[in-house]
């Protein structure tokens, strides 16, 4: 028997990805259903080459039957729905801010900690961490392991996907507004994006930082490893798709830019692309569409103990979003915490 998946917000650019994600991996699915807002309904989205969805009103809709909620609407949708689905008696896994940092809520990177899955027994939902975090972590969990993590110290070069389509929209229209000499109009960002960056993602906090800058230091915590001192700085790029990172790395112990290279080379879910000349590095624009965290210009940094560069490049949607939760639904049916109704 195979499972009954609903996507909630299923009109996204998330929810597109995991329908493609689903498809691509011949996911175990004997019905998947697509949900959104009540504007959306009629909609079609594609499900592979050959089936169409009709999208239904996630408002009205009853998750009785449903085992698998794959949730990608914004927090505070899915603060109301995500519960709700999981009272039904699905398992949600939520692409959502929402549920994060809720202690009884795991907050998973199956490469990473697995073994946490087995706690979405307390609320029925596993959350899925941001895609910044969730890029670094899989990179750093092998050098984690192997001579232990004191700081990271990490700025990113985020792309518009990460903000929606809108923002895809805003940074085509500014760009092609500059060839012509439109007006500029800046709406989903607080300033210009085409040949530009923004280093503020998501609200300020009390402290300076953004919440984005937030998330990556108590998401990688909860993740990883509490003891471990993260500072981010997090920037918008004008690229549609694809998120940079250059991190900075303190190990407790010796660790060198070699025996890095062989670690992550064997790791699961890194690619490494690290050739010292022209062109032996990865960039957003070929990492688009695949799986991979990759990682280049790895290299000692010799002005710490002990220190290490990297620099990390993701699909946001897909390994930063949608392959992830796709893979935790993987993950459950492999270790029996889920089985399919009957």
């Amino acid at each position: 028997m195979g499972y009954r998946i609903a996507i909630v917000g299923a009109t996204g650019n998330v929810g597109r990805e995991l329908l493609n994600i689903l498809d691509e991996r011949n996911f175990p699915a004997d019905d998947v259903i697509a949900l959104a807002s009540a504007r959306s309904v009629g909609k079609e989205v594609s499900f592979g080459e050959k089936t169409i969805l009709k999208v239904h009103d996630l408002e009205k809709f009853d998750f009785k039957g449903i085992d698998i909620v794959l949730s990608s609407p914004g927090a505070k949708v899915s603060a109301v729905h995500s519960p709700r689905a999981a009272k039904a008696g699905a398992v949600v896994i939520d692409n959502t801010s929402q549920f994060r940092m809720d202690p009884d809520v795991p907050l998973v990177v199956p490469e990473v900690n697995a073994h946490a899955i087995a706690g979405w027994t307390k609320k029925g939902i596993i959350a899925n961490p941001n895609c910044s975090t969730m890029q670094m972590v899989v990179a750093l969990k092998p050098l984690h392991d192997a001579a232990v993590i004191k700081r990271v110290v990490v700025s990113t070069y985020q792309s518009t996907s990460g903000a929606g389509k809108e923002a895809m929209d805003e940074l085509f229209g500014q760009t092609k507004a500059i060839y012509v000499n439109d007006p500029i109009e800046a709406k989903r960002f607080t300033k210009q994006i085409a040949f530009n960056v923004i280093p503020h993602i998501d609200v300020f906090m009390d402290d300076g930082s953004t919440k984005e800058e937030w998330k990556m230091v108590a998401e990688t915590k909860k993740i990883l490893d509490p003891r471990i001192k993260v500072t981010a700085t997090c920037v918008r790029v004008p690229v549609f798709i694809g998120h940079s990172e250059a991190v900075n790395l303190e190990l407790e112990r010796p660790l060198d830019e070699t025996e890095a290279r062989a670690i992550l080379g064997k790791a699961p879910g890194v690619v490494v692309v690290d050739r010292r000349e022209d062109g032996g590095y990865i960039t957003p624009v070929e990492t688009a569409g695949d799986d991979g965290v990759y990682v280049s210009r790895i290299r000692t940094d010799p002005t710490v103990e002990n220190g290490l560069n990297l620099w990390i490049v993701s699909d946001n949607l897909r390994k930063g979003a949608a392959l992830n939760a796709v893979q935790i639904a993987e993950a459950m049916i492999k270790g029996q915490h889920l089985k399919a109704a009957a």
